[in-house]
């Protein structure tokens, strides 16, 4: 590969400098921009090759001899030029000097890319063994071939891709220089053959992008067999279907996918080799075989002075099974002198031929010349049937490469088929200008037959103004005849000059075609190898350079968008933690509240706006990311600091202060925490509209609570409180279940329950002295949250304080502010008591209890009230196995039936005075009896749901659930 000329490329058109100070640029394009600075011209040869090996044993051995030692070639069988050729290696290199007639094509470490095709890698005419091939790909031949073609290649060259369907087998190789530069490597794979979609017949094909610049395609097919007029129609229709159904994946650069999926006629340079199968029709096989068979002889158009000399000594050749895509035999036969050739036949000296071989009619490109216009492709070219859209081929200066005997040069097919030499395998090349050319030649075609109709329609046949008519149904066709394809006999120059293509990334490449020919003495399959070789010069990117230039442009970029951008400064205090960059709440328990306050300022010279957005969090709880944190602007100038809401605007110079308040209340995040997968650490991103964001970390440290527990751990808890045992013992976490056990039952619900009664007491004295009290009536209170006293919900500071005093083993009643009413006092006590109750991790029935009650009481819905004393009873013999639960259960119950009773008489209807009293004692009676079990039920609905753990909400479920706590309310049971 050519080392780096210059540091400066050749592209399609100028760049203008990029004025990042005055038009925003995206980096990609502003990068772009300057790739002059970092793209270097390459040179390499791309070697492609193309080979139907028949599954013939023995072809593999050959690889290395052909295809990469550049071996087999004869001179007497082509008539390039092989003294001038670029693509062929001097003498001093090969190795053959002593030997004047020896031919070799460059190989090796000469060649960057090697693009192998070979067909009928597997045997396909057993009908059972293909029927079980098609279902069940034979990969085998994928490890020999490569194996094969890696021992050939130099040290250090690299497979880039390979890839078999059925018996096609492509493989990709680059040079240790140039394989670190292909990307976007994509294959797919079409079916043709049978049934129109079986792997017999078909295309692999590839793309791949060369140092980021240049893309490129390579088609191996195998087409459609057979040399009737309806397989050939078959090939085209097979060629149609590679096209419409190849689809390569997006294109990747620097991490970004382009919007759509290339096609073949996409890329910059394509190439389509294989076994096309197309013949030569027209000619009888016999003549064919036989004039051809002159030339390989040396007895073509010999005068008097000129005998030939039959090759010395007896040859047997063996006839092995051609495993073509045509039928063959299996045959051996005897080949006398006249019939076999070798290398030491004697032939016209080359110096004797004319100049220019086709002018010579005796030559042998003469009679190539003389056959090609009988070519099928050449023919369905011409007539636009396939290929014309930009296709090339290289002069054809060498026999056909089908069908010769196996184990033979220069012997055609001597089977009883006998069949008629032809070029079946090919290789076409075409670049983007070429079918950029065809597109265009096509739609200025189709613009002119277009005008002709809208003529026609007007009735004017011919347009006066222009010189010559036009006739869209002969002309067209007549024009394509001569220049769908470009091809001049014999031109050996016409591709060795480069041709300048401008890629789709706007870099101009060059192509030119070195050497197009096949490997004659190659004589393990019925086909000869073909082989190309294009010398490709193209712009390539330099990583390191390319890194450079993105690196400045990134600070370019960055400097001149900060210029224009919002800017903020942001001034807080110094936290618990003394780190002034960090809101430091220290300290936090459950439902406490603290706030911080800092200044945010403006410093830019245009408005900015501002917003706390989400940002991931860092705890594990993913749910409940944030939610102990609000954030909200305060207005820095008014005395109460009113709340400016979530977004605030600042002009250049103005403040504001940001208020940051954490609180703890959700269920789910205080489990968390009391089991130590969270933590009170989050990041605070500061959103400035067109700026960059800020991030403000915050912290707290969190105090351990006897809420979001389990009964377990709460009844290892002694004297004290739990945050100084947890303290004391330096537990980090669920307190272990080894722990020594210090009461019955938690001791906050005692507390709680204890409190509450005494409360309901109060609340009764001071309705009966006090007139302007009155309880509330209805059957809820005090635990039905819709029956609070307004703002109760907004006592959070009140709450936090009940929460510490429990946490804590200090008395829960001293802590309620003496300026409440104890009506007020009660309904802050039942919120905590059913909190407390919703956060049990068990609860105080936990789901194995559950299931073993329904089991034994099935038809619970159904007991009658008098059943309940004897359905209580059993009830306790089930929570009696597990008795913390149990004593929690029942001490809570008993409460809420004393509470029951306590407030039914005080919410009775009042007496009347006198008589009225005596006559109506019994009906009030009766009516306090039904408004204290219209309370029991009333608590059984919301007690119940905290109480059970049977995380089903299934109706039937949770009427059961009433029905097990009324149970235990209801004075008829016991309760």
């Amino acid at each position: 590969m050519a080392a780096p000329e210059s540091p400066q490329s050749t592209h399609s058109g100028s760049f203008e400098p990029v004025d990042l100070l005055t038009e925003p640029q995206s980096l990609a394009r502003a990068v772009h921009a300057r790739r002059p600075e970092y793209l270097r011209p390459h040179k390499i040869r791309v070697k492609i090759g193309t080979w139907n090996v028949a599954a013939c044993t023995g072809t593999d051995k050959d690889l290395e001899r052909w295809f990469v030692g550049g071996q087999g070639i004869d001179k007497h069988f082509a008539t390039l030029d092989l003294s001038r050729n670029p693509a062929v290696a001097h003498p001093d290199s090969s190795g053959d000097e002593d030997d004047p007639d020896a031919v070799r094509l460059l190989g090796g470490n000469d060649i960057g890319l090697y693009v192998l095709g070979l067909q009928e890698v597997v045997d396909l005419n057993v009908t059972r063994e293909y029927m079980n091939r098609a279902v069940n790909v034979d990969s085998s031949p994928v490890g020999k071939w490569q194996a094969a073609l890696e021992a050939a290649m130099p040290p250090g060259y690299q497979r880039i891709m390979s890839e078999q369907m059925t018996g096609l087998l492509l493989l990709i190789y680059a040079s240790p220089e140039v394989a670190p530069t292909i990307t976007n490597v994509s294959t797919k794979q079409v079916g043709t053959g049978l049934l129109g979609y079986f792997g017999n017949k078909g295309a692999v094909t590839s793309r791949l992008v060369l140092g980021e610049t240049t893309r490129m395609v390579f088609v191996n097919c195998h087409l459609a067999s057979g040399a009737g007029s309806s397989y050939l129609d078959r090939r085209c229709w097979d060629v149609d279907q590679i096209l419409a159904k190849t689809k390569f994946d997006p294109v990747v650069h620097a991490g970004v996918s382009e919007d759509d999926g290339e096609t073949i006629g996409d890329e910059d340079f394509a190439f389509w080799f294989g076994d096309l199968n197309f013949r030569l029709d027209g000619l009888p096989g016999h003549d064919i075989r036989r004039l051809l068979t002159l030339h390989t002889r040396g007895e073509y158009a010999l005068g008097d002075d000129h005998t030939p000399r039959p090759p010395e000594g007896e040859g047997i050749i063996v006839m092995r099974d051609s495993e073509s895509d045509d039928d063959t035999t299996m045959r051996s036969s005897l080949h006398s002198r006249d019939q076999s050739f070798d290398s030491e036949t004697t032939l016209p000296d080359p110096g004797d031929f004319p100049e220019d071989p086709s002018q010579d009619p005796t030559s042998l490109q003469a009679t190539l010349d003389s056959l090609l216009p009988h070519d099928q492709l050449r023919r369905m070219i011409a007539h636009r049937k396939v290929f014309h859209d930009g296709w090339r081929e290289g002069p054809i200066t060498f026999l056909p490469s089908y069908k010769y005997d196996v184990g033979t040069v220069g012997l055609f097919d001597s089977s009883e088929k006998q069949r008629a030499p032809s070029w079946c395998d090919r290789i076409l090349y075409r670049t983007r200008k070429d079918k950029q050319a065809f597109d265009a030649k096509l739609a200025e075609e189709i613009a002119a037959k277009k005008k002709d109709e809208e003529m026609k329609s007007r009735g004017i046949d011919e347009d006066e103004d222009v010189l010559f008519s036009y006739d869209p149904d002969t002309d067209g066709d007549e024009q394509a005849e001569v220049a769908a394809y470009d091809y001049d006999e014999y031109d050996e120059a016409q591709d060795d000059i480069p041709r300048e293509v401008v890629t789709k990334e706007g870099y101009v490449d060059r192509i030119a075609l070195d050497i197009y020919t096949s490997h004659q003495r190659i004589t393990s399959s019925d086909h000869k190898p073909i082989i190309s070789v294009f010398s490709l010069e193209y712009d390539a990117v330099v990583p390191e350079l390319k890194a450079k230039v993105h690196a400045e442009v990134a600070w370019e970029l960055d400097r001149a968008e900060n210029e224009g951008r919002p800017a903020i400064t942001i001034a807080m205090e110094g936290g618990k933690s003394g780190n002034e960059n960090t809101v430091d709440f220290g300290d936090i328990g459950f439902l406490e509240r603290k706030s911080s306050v800092f200044t945010v300022a403006n410093t830019g010279s245009v408005p900015a706006s501002l917003l706390f957005i989400e940002s991931p969090t860092t705890n594990e709880v993913d749910s409940t990311s944030l939610t102990w944190l609000t954030t909200s602007f305060l207005h820095p100038d008014d005395d109460e600091a009113s709340d400016l809401g979530k977004g605030v605007t600042l002009e250049p110079g103005e403040t504001v202060l940001a208020h940051v308040q954490a609180q703890v209340s959700d269920i789910s995040y205080l489990r968390a925490l009391n089991d130590g997968h969270a933590k009170l650490e989050d990041v605070l991103v500061l959103r400035v509209e067109e700026g960059r964001d800020h991030f403000i970390p915050v912290k707290g440290a969190w105090l351990p609570t006897c809420f979001g527990r389990s009964i377990d751990e709460l009844i290892r808890v002694p004297d004290g409180g739990i945050r100084k045992f947890l303290a004391e013992k330096d537990i980090k976490g669920a307190i272990p279940y080894d722990s020594d056990i210090r009461c019955s039952a938690p001791k906050e619900i005692f507390k709680l329950t204890e409190a509450i009664q005494t409360l309901v007491e109060r609340c009764v004295a001071d309705e009966a002295m006090l007139e302007s009290m009155t309880l509330p009536r209805e059957p809820g209170w005090p635990f039905d949250s819709s029956t609070w006293t307004p703002g109760l919900k907004e006592q959070d500071e009140t709450k936090a304080d009940l929460v510490a005093a429990l946490d804590n083993d200090s008395p829960i009643t001293e802590v309620l502010p003496v300026e409440l009413s104890s009506p007020h006092k009660l309904e802050l006590l039942s919120s905590m008591l059913l909190l407390f109750l919703a956060s049990l991790t068990d609860g105080l029935v936990p789901p194995i209890l559950w299931a073993k009650l329904s089991t034994s009481f099935p038809n619970l819905t159904s007991l009658a009230p008098t059943a309940w004393a004897d359905t209580k009873m059993h009830i306790l013999d089930i929570f009696s196995s597990a008795p913390n639960h149990n004593i929690a259960f029942v001490f809570l119950t008993s409460t809420l039936a004393r509470v029951a009773t306590e407030l039914s008489p005080a919410t009775s209807e009042p007496l009347l005075p006198g008589l009225s009293r005596r006559l109506n004692f019994r009906r009030g009676e009766d009516d306090s009896e039904k408004k204290r079990k219209l309370r029991e039920r009333k608590y059984a609905e919301i007690i119940a749901p905290l109480v059970f753990r049977t995380n089903d909400r299934d109706k039937t479920v949770k009427e059961k659930e009433r029905i097990v706590v009324e149970i235990f309310l209801s004075r008829e049971a016991g309760g």
